[in-house]
């Protein structure tokens, strides 16, 4: 934060940092993308200063014009930065500027006119039905201690099992554990929103399995699942296990711990599964966003046609 204290005058700070608070208090956004926001807006900043010759301000902002951003964005593709991460910092830049719009002190119409980089087409590659089951199963996790190798599996079965993300999944409590009636599971999702997935009886007991294997006691409000010493357990480490058992499974790159919520929605349209109740499972807040799943499935469809069918 002491280089934005550097980037910034006093009047454009303030707004700025009244901006976040507003984005995790009143909308409510995952701490991911508040992180990404700030930074994007550090970013911003930081180009500014150069561009205008000094720390910018309130009035620097309010007299942006669309030739500005896309000096921006311009900048930032000189960095080597990919249309993803440019589409995201302009969405941050966006919220910004309209944040301020509504305060009467700049106007988003420039930002708002500016068009988006072009986002490449990339479907999700999804792990075949073998594969997923075969990463999620204890006995094939290479951890030593029996109780890490436990958790392991049973993170990696509510990834694939319930289509959570990794983040839903280390942030459940044992609060948040189905009982023996309901067989649901309470998931936190982007933006605080809460959703009830069903929990299929391999991930009931994959959870099971840790608790009863795990050293430290449970305590209602803590995360679930724990680091080696006790604390939260954190992504990286599960992603860094998923790499080992890439490795030793001979799977591509592309086998993920994100791959596995990619292959819940793959095997349950593939299997019958409809849209609607895909988008409810996996939390998404637009239709449009589990339609990619469709394609999927069709690209393997032709796969298998390709390969199989004598005249093809």
């Amino acid at each position: 934060m002491q280089e934005f204290l550097i980037l910034a005058k006093p009047d454009l700070q303030n707004a700025r940092e009244a901006w976040l608070k507003s984005l995790g208090g009143e909308r409510r956004l995952s701490a991911l993308t508040l992180d990404a926001y700030e930074r994007d807006s550090r970013q911003f900043l930081h180009f500014l200063t150069g561009h205008c010759g000094g720390p910018p301000g309130l009035g620097d902002v309010a007299a942006l014009r669309p030739a500005d951003l896309r000096a921006f964005l311009a900048a930032r593709r000189k960095e080597g930065v990919g249309s993803r991460t440019l589409g995201r910092g302009l969405a941050g830049v966006r919220s910004f500027l309209r944040y301020l719009e509504r305060r009467g002190l700049a106007n988003a119409a420039g930002a708002a006119a500016l068009r988006a980089p072009k986002q490449p087409k990339s479907l999700p590659k999804p792990l075949t039905a073998p594969d997923a089951r075969r990463v999620v199963e204890a006995q094939t996790q290479l951890a030593e201690e029996p109780w890490i190798a436990a958790r392991d599996a049973a993170v990696l079965t509510l990834l694939y099992g319930c289509g959570l993300r990794i983040s839903e999944a280390l942030g459940l409590t044992e609060g948040d554990l189905p009982d023996a009636r309901s067989g649901m599971l309470r998931v936190t999702g982007k933006g605080g929103k809460t959703r009830l997935v069903p929990v299929l009886p391999a991930a009931v007991r994959a959870l099971e399995s840790y608790r009863a294997l795990c050293p430290y006691p449970p305590e209602a409000e803590k995360p679930l699942f724990r680091g080696a010493r006790g604390g939260p357990l954190a992504a990286a480490i599960i992603q860094r296990a998923m790499q080992r058992l890439r490795s030793g499974m001979g799977l591509p790159e592309t086998a993920t711990p994100h791959a596995l919520r990619h292959s819940f929605a793959t095997h349950l349209l593939a299997a019958g599964g409809d849209l609607r109740t895909i988008q409810e499972l996996l939390g998404h807040a637009s239709l449009s966003t589990t339609q990619i799943y469709t394609a999927v499935d069709t690209t393997r469809l032709l796969d298998i046609y390709e390969a199989a069918h004598p005249r093809a």
